[in-house]
């Protein structure tokens, strides 16, 4: 036999001498344990081993002071132990060599002692993952010299307390994926070190500490739906690298610099500036009596030109987040300009008071409800209902404003944004259907006028309207359920349409749109024929009824036929707008149809004023003009009847052609 491998066999038989366990072997100084057999921690692991491995066993308990006396331990696996339960007290104690503890795929294991981690002076890096550990082992009594690297990923982690990692030098803590763990205490950072990386990606956490942020560097929080929030910037004094779940939270750091804390060493000795004296250029020229100063600290520095820069003295940080904001999720506030926000408040202003005024009027009127007052009533609450979503709109602006980035996720993801998407698709639609209906109906009242029996009566029009609010209704619930989210307004979510049912449903929306436009138009043009038969109205009248239907087709066009065209657009994939210039929409077209009908609808009629100063007469109030709006329709229904062969009808509260086309003073 050569003496070498004689020497081998020799250093083979002394790294195994004690290493008698029959399910487990050595290798030179490294113990491991691989067998189902193994039940129980061996006693006779070898004084001088460096490293144990225990895999694919079957200890439920590691018992208290499992490993004492282990002097030379450094590192330590306990993989795959499925019926592993329970760490005692002490078992990773007063090692001064082992610096790394790797506990890993151990789903039974539920309870670890508090007293388990103590006096490791030298631990470095401690690894506690997919287990079944409901609460965060102790920590702080690990004492440890070193920068720890604590991993606690994929665990059942619900809680952590106050001071969890007092006395800690944390370099990393990774709680990813403890899908229970709900919060991270204001005080779970007092009194240690760091960290400063933090991993709490795929958790629960609402909020962030308070205490502890100074130190971190790079903030990890992917999938973290619930961490909607950011404390103040200022404490980030350190961050230069963000993972966020929300594009939203990378708005906050956008316009956001923060000096270097690590400045060059020059830059802290106040002695040392001022023997430098400011340059063009923002550099420092250098004196004799620091020469030897900056010699020793040649950054920043210089020989050629004597000069040290002053530029490394102000250095600024930018934080690199992500994701990036993108044109669905630009980084400003819910209006975005700043005339935007000033016409919202003017536009649901007068939207709410024209429309309010209306149904206070139609609904107090002394006159009887007919067929025309009843369908002003659903069009001045659809209209209403838009005023008051653009008011809900402009409020949350207000509240949000220069913090968007800090509400837009409650906002968008919250009860906030499913209210105003219900509100608007509730409102805009049935505010489309009873016009249309409104229309259908003075068509239907002009073309036969002559035949009683035709007469459309209240009883028929509550019918249509019940469908229509029934319609309305469900279309406005559907985006709540997640059909689309287009639907819910470009402010609140992207304009995106995800799936082939949500396509068929916005294009099914934009269609019935266009064809109420369509069927407006018609029934306008076919009013304007009739009404220049002179046995209708006078040739006179002619010019204010064109002028009245061109304002009310005109109107409904520009509220209709932009917002129409980019939804097409987008229903087809091809967006031609984005969410801020989406909002220009919003503030000057869609709500041009609430603010102008209760003019052209009502408050510009006769028969309205006529209402409106009778009202007031109640209440002492011109009394003079609304006898005179009597008298004026007393004398009008005579001789209408007088002109189509009738006799004047005994005087009588009611009017059944009240906000009807016909007579002309009605439409007046």
């Amino acid at each position: 036999m050569s003496p070498a491998l004689g020497c081998l066999l020799l250093l083979l038989l002394a790294g195994c001498l004690g290493c008698q366990h029959h399910a487990c072997r050595c290798l030179g100084r490294v113990f491991i344990c691989q067998e189902s057999q193994v039940l129980q921690v061996p006693r006779d692991i070898p004084a001088n081993t460096t490293e144990l491995r225990f895999v694919l066993t079957k200890m439920r308990v590691i018992p208290k002071g499992a490993f004492t006396g282990l002097v030379d331990l450094e590192k330590i696996e306990i993989s795959q132990n499925d019926a592993l339960e329970v760490i005692e007290a002490n078992v990773f104690s007063n090692l001064p060599k082992l610096h790394e503890i790797r506990i890993e795929k151990a789903n039974n294991l539920v309870y670890i002692d508090k007293d388990a981690f103590q006096h490791l002076p030298s631990l470095r890096y401690l690894l506690i993952s997919n287990t079944g550990l409901r609460f965060l082992p102790a920590v702080h009594k690990v004492h440890s010299f070193q920068k720890v690297l604590l991993w606690l990923n994929k665990n059942g982690i619900q809680d952590i307390e106050d001071h969890a990692f007092n006395g800690t030098y944390l370099d990393e803590l990774n709680l990813s994926d403890n899908h229970n763990l709900e919060k991270l205490p204001n005080e779970v950072f007092q009194g240690a070190n760091g960290p400063v990386v933090l991993d709490i990606s795929s958790t629960k956490i609402s909020f962030l500490p308070s205490h502890g942020l100074e130190f971190i560097k790079k903030l990890r929080a992917r999938s973290t739906y619930n961490l909607k929030k950011l404390p103040d910037l200022s404490k980030f004094r350190s961050l230069i690298e963000a993972n966020f779940t929300y594009p939203s939270h990378c708005c906050a750091f956008t316009n956001w610099k923060r000096q270097k804390t690590e400045l060059h060493p020059i830059c802290s000795i106040s002695q040392v500036k001022q023997d430098f004296e400011e340059k063009p250029g923002k550099k420092l020229q250098r004196r004799s009596a620091v020469e030897d100063y900056i010699s020793n600290y040649g950054i920043g520095f210089d020989p050629a030109e004597n000069e040290f820069d002053y530029g490394l003295c102000n250095e600024v940080v930018n934080v690199a987040c992500s994701p990036k904001p993108d044109a669905f999720n630009p980084c400003e506030d819910i209006m975005g300009y700043n005339i935007l926000r000033v016409l919202i408040w003017f536009i649901n202003i007068l939207a709410i008071t024209g429309n309010t005024v209306v149904l206070i009027i139609l609904i107090s009127s002394q006159y009887k409800l007919t067929v025309p007052r009843f369908l002003m009533c659903n069009l001045a609450f659809a209209d209403l209902c838009i005023g008051i979503y653009l008011l809900f709109i402009a409020s949350v602006d207000i509240q949000t404003k220069s913090q968007y980035y800090n509400y837009a996720i409650d906002w968008q993801t919250g009860a906030g944004c499913n209210a105003a998407g219900f509100f608007t698709v509730f409102a805009s639609e049935l505010s489309v259907y009873t016009l249309t209906v409104i229309t259908l109906e003075r068509w239907h009242t002009i073309t036969y006028a002559m035949q009683l029996h035709r007469k459309v009566r209240l009883r028929h029009a509550v019918i249509v309207m019940v469908f229509g609010w029934v319609f309305a209704f469900t279309v406005a619930l559907l985006p709540i359920f997640g059909v689309s989210s287009y639907m819910k307004v470009s402010i609140c979510l992207p304009m995106d349409i995800e799936t082939p049912f949500a396509q068929a449903y916005v294009m099914f929306l934009l269609v019935l749109n266009v064809l109420a436009f369509v069927v407006i138009c018609v029934c306008y043009t076919c009013i304007y024929f009739t009404v220049r038969n002179p046995n209708v109205v006078s040739s006179n009248s002619d010019t204010k009824i064109a002028k009245r239907m061109a304002i009310l087709i005109f109107t409904d066009f520009l509220c209709m036929a932009p917002i129409s065209f980019f939804a097409i657009s987008a229903s087809l994939k091809v967006p031609l707008i984005t969410v801020s210039n989406s909002k220009i929409l919003l503030v000057l077209f869609y709500p041009i149809n609430s603010c102008a009908n209760p003019f052209l609808y009502a408050i510009f009629t006769k028969t309205f004023r006529r209402d409106f100063f009778i009202l007031l007469s109640k209440f002492g109030c011109c009394e003079m003009q609304a006898q005179i709006y009597r008298t004026e329709i007393s004398s009008s229904a005579h001789t209408f009847h007088t002109r189509n062969g009738h006799c004047p009808p005994a005087s009588k509260n009611g009017d059944g052609n009240i906000y009807s086309l016909v007579p002309l003073n009605h439409l007046n």
